[in-house]
């Protein structure tokens, strides 16, 4: 990787280029699914490739290759030159890098078990195992199990002398029941829906799941929808939980707090976002209960690594503080808007993309309630689980979540199950009303290994630490 990257600098440099990074990335991947007692997919797959990303004429070219050979390498690093000089002809102003330190140093992320070296038969017993725990209940018609491993090595070089080798493994897991009855399919999932639980980590962090042993719970409580009463439509308090509130954060916070969506360079995928420049230090985000970080030296996290991929080292950063935003995910050439270094948010999907600006480790930071307690001091309102649907508009303001499952609160207790819970909001009203949030004994990172951004698509694997939340006045039961 050493000598591809030294090859890809040199001929950019040839070629004209005034700065050039360069990235050899190997991934593995793996993905295995059972679904209603038989066995759905098993698939793996394998890549190797360079991509150069350059300067020249003041502008951004990139291409990329996955022939290693010399002239490959070469043919590369001059169509990157070629594209940055034709991209020139319609500059307004030439690229300009907030600076960084050289660094020539390696990270590896946790992993006791490589997943890679278990037996799938291994494997599969666990998700058939899991999946027929989940259809005891006779109304738990369709059941599905599923696990997802990746590994990456991959290598870093820059023209200003960074030579950054890092590598990393992902686990993930997780069930869903599917109950059938009167006209409707409710899901309930574990530990989260849309795919699970995903981590860095190894073999270690699926077993600690125990998808086979909460699995007659899941059965149960998909079967006890069926019966519940729908969500009141109402005005009221809601308590939400953490994997909820984990992806709140992601669609209302993570994007619009993206610098190039504020500053209009980005509108794939639900857009741009409702914040602008004038508004750092100023704008009240949310409550004085709500302070966000950015922060990608979580141990275990999907969003956190040694350094992104234009060689600024991993950090702890600040987006809101006590409701008052702060910052926002930046790249080495955006920070400058702001007058700032980079705080390291470029990563890009794989050796033949480019970066763009990826949430890290998102999250909003534990207060001090426990959950108990929460609920407790919680006269009238709605406690709801694990997300079902969102919808969010193209500015990141206006927004829809449904969850699989809830429990109405009457007098500090939880009481009647409800289903298909939902609730709708205006972002900084929203965040405004926030008045608690749970512990750190409450705070959980989750996974997301499925963020859509640019064009052409890149999916990005982030993550968020949350808690349970309250928040008071929200709109439920919508469409009711």
């Amino acid at each position: 990787m050493k000598d591809i990257i030294a090859e890809a600098l040199d001929a950019a440099a040839i070629a004209g280029a005034t700065y050039a990074d360069a990235r050899v990335v190997e991934t593995r991947e793996q993905e295995l699914s059972v679904r209603t007692g038989r066995v759905d997919a098993i698939g793996s797959s394998e890549s190797l490739g360079l991509g150069i990303r350059v300067i020249a004429d003041g502008a951004w070219g990139f291409a990329a290759t996955a022939d290693m050979s010399g002239d490959g390498i070469g043919t590369a690093a001059r169509e990157a030159v070629a594209l940055a000089r034709a991209a020139a002809t319609s500059l307004h102003e030439p690229v300009r890098l907030a600076p960084v330190d050289a660094y020539r140093d390696t990270w590896t992320g946790p992993c006791e078990i490589d997943p890679f070296t278990v037996p799938v038969d291994d494997k599969l017993a666990i998700l058939l195992a899991a999946d027929e725990a989940l259809r005891v209940e006779a109304a738990v018609r369709v059941s599905a199990a599923r696990m997802a491993f990746l590994g990456v090595h991959k290598m870093f070089g820059s023209s200003e002398g960074s030579l950054i080798e890092q590598s990393y493994t992902e686990s993930q897991a997780g069930i869903v029941a599917y109950a059938i009855g009167e006209g409707e399919m409710l899901p309930r999932s574990y530990p989260n829906s849309h795919g699970g639980q995903a981590v860095q980590g190894g073999w270690e962090a699926v077993l600690a799941l125990d998808i086979a042993g909460n699995a007659p719970r899941v059965g149960e409580q998909a079967a006890a929808l069926l019966s519940a009463d729908s969500c009141p439509s109402e005005t009221t308090t809601v308590i939400i939980d953490g994997s909820q509130v984990a992806l709140q954060v992601h669609e209302s916070i993570g994007h619009p707090t993206e610098l190039d969506r504020v500053l209009g360079d980005e509108a794939a995928f639900a857009g741009t976002s409702w914040v602008g420049l004038d508004d750092l230090g100023t704008l009240k985000y949310g409550s004085e209960k709500v302070t966000v970080t950015a922060d990608a030296t979580v141990p275990g996290s999907l969003g956190s690594f040694g350094w992104d991929d234009e060689g600024v080292p991993a950090q702890r950063d600040f987006l809101i503080r006590d409701g008052i935003l702060t910052g926002f995910q930046s790249s080495r050439e955006s920070a400058l808007t702001i007058g700032r270094t980079s705080n390291g948010c470029m990563r890009a999907d794989g050796w033949n993309r480019q970066p763009l600006v990826r949430m890290t480790t998102i999250s909003l930071e534990p207060g001090s309630w426990g959950f108990d307690e929460l609920v407790a001091d919680t006269d009238d309102g709605i406690y709801v689980e694990t997300n079902n649907s969102w919808s969010i508009d193209d500015r990141r303001l206006n927004f829809q979540f449904a969850c699989e499952i809830g429990w109405e609160i009457k007098g500090g207790k939880l009481g009647r199950m409800i289903k298909n819970p939902n609730y709708t909001g205006i972002t900084p009203e929203f965040w405004g009303s926030c008045d608690a949030v749970c512990s750190p004994r409450h705070w959980q990172v989750w996974g997301i290994p499925n963020c859509g951004k640019g064009e052409p698509m890149q999916v990005a694997h982030v993550a968020h630490g949350a808690a349970p939340a309250r928040f008071r006045n929200v709109r439920v039961g919508v469409g009711r």
